[in-house]
């Protein structure tokens, strides 16, 4: 006999509030294992794709392991330093963009701005903000000796860890699938399927629209010559799993620069212009169909409140965290309102209404 419903909510409650301690109390201790379980997850359609063409688990493993460090170590060498030395230059430049953004504004409108301005005053502010705050977030990320031990742990764990998970996944998720009460198996294991769907949708499938987006943005600009061009091309690929967040913020910022950089060569900011706007059409019409495609993702809005929260209150292993807990919540909230509509709370009414006929 199942235990009472009450009595498996404190049990789960229970397991929900023990798992948040955790979370908060071992963040930074657990972000490698995150990070590697996440790569894991990734990994294991093209692991069992090689299984299936005659590879052994181990074989598969080792190859794909070994073709994305190779990956990672080529990006590291070529595509991170420039990266960072753009990003510092870019917060370098903030008050210098503040001012001729000014002078503009002072050549333009000269009726709406004068020397005692609060605008400039806002203005000037803003750049030497961003000038200090920016340049001593990227510098210290970048020489730091907790920092670079700490990305050197990363490192050096997350690729061992990944390896172990991906190596033994099939047998994890077996394990997994055994511990589920027997009374619930059936609506647990749809559930996963639904779960499983909606983060293969979301993570490979829009991660991989974020990679190639935040490629194509940086090499883009960076031929058609925009100062900071692959900061601002991985900054829109990046955030361009929130529908039109990454175009719009990487789009304008990009047009903000290219007016500075370009004003009167119309030329070139139209150029800057259209690589936004050949990006979105590539995205909306073959990216996202191809990669994502039709299955059930998560709102922009449940989504930004999740990243929100859960970042607040457990910083950036939180934020790791939200969307797998997002699309769990998603599902499971689902499924609860299905049995709600199939119940007789919901249709107590209308089973009234029949029998008085």
């Amino acid at each position: 006999m199942g235990l009472p419903v009450s009595s498996q909510l404190r049990y789960w409650g229970i397991s929900a509030v023990i798992f948040g301690l955790l979370l908060f109390l071992l963040g930074d201790t657990l972000l490698p294992f995150i990070l590697g379980g996440a790569v894991a997850y990734c990994l294991d359609p093209i692991a069992d794709r090689l299984q299936r063409l005659g590879l052994s688990r181990l074989l598969s493993t080792t190859a794909i392991t070994l073709v994305v460090m190779l990956v990672f170590v080529l990006a590291i060498l070529l595509i991170v330093p420039l990266a960072v030395k753009q990003a510092i230059a870019l917060f370098n430049a903030a008050p210098e963009i503040a001012t001729e953004f000014w002078s503009f504004l002072t050549t333009h409108f000269p009726d709406l701005l004068d020397d005692s301005s609060s605008i400039r005053q806002s203005l000037t502010g803003l750049g030497e903000t961003i000038q200090s705050r920016g340049g001593d977030l990227v510098n210290g990320l970048s020489s730091s000796l907790d920092s670079i031990v700490s990305m050197l742990v990363l490192i050096v764990v997350v690729p061992v860890v990944s390896f172990y998970l991906l190596l033994d996944w099939d047998n994890l998720v077996s394990k997994i699938d055994e511990l589920v009460p027997r009374d619930h198996l059936k609506n647990v294991r749809r559930l996963g399927r639904e779960i499983d769907a909606t983060l293969a949708s979301f993570i490979r499938g829009q991660g991989t629209v974020c990679l190639i987006q935040g490629i194509y943005y940086a090499i883009a600009l960076m031929l058609a010559g925009l100062n900071y061009g692959i900061v601002v091309g991985f900054v829109a690929g990046i955030i361009s799993f929130i529908p039109y967040v990454g175009a719009l913020v990487g789009g304008g910022l990009a047009l903000g620069l290219a007016l500075f950089q370009f004003w009167g060569d119309w030329s070139s900011i139209s150029i800057i212009a259209a690589i936004f706007i050949v990006g979105q059409v590539l995205e909306g019409n073959f990216l996202t169909p191809k990669l994502v495609g039709n299955s059930v993702g998560l709102h922009p809005v449940w989504l930004i409140f999740a990243l929100s929260v859960f970042g607040s209150i457990f910083g950036f292993v939180g934020m790791l965290v939200a969307v797998p807990v997002a699309a769990i919540i998603g599902v499971v909230a689902r499924f609860l309102i299905t049995q709600y509509t199939l119940g007789p709370l919901y249709n107590e009414t209308n089973t009234k209404d029949d029998k008085n006929v």
